[in-house]
């Protein structure tokens, strides 16, 4: 799944063009690398974000289409 549409499905952030602008200034990271908006991600992978001067990370525990708003919490862990 591309690491735009999976930061969406999964809420962590609410906009799909939210997280596209958040790849594109080189402020999420995969596996340590700086990622692109249509990056693959898969389960296991390590997200961070950087919110301002927060930096946030997630470990990617499922990855689904679509997902309920009870459900999207399941599909990573916060780090």
């Amino acid at each position: 799944m591309r690491l735009d549409k999976f930061l969406k499905v999964s809420r962590i952030i609410k906009r799909r063009t939210v997280a596209n602008e958040a790849c594109e200034q080189g402020r999420v990271y995969v596996n340590g690398k700086v990622a692109k908006p249509s990056t693959a991600v898969q389960e296991g992978d390590i997200i961070e974000i950087q919110f301002g001067d927060q930096k946030r990370k997630y470990e990617i525990l499922r990855v689904t289409e679509h997902a309920l708003k009870g459900e999207a919490g399941e599909m990573y862990r916060g780090l």
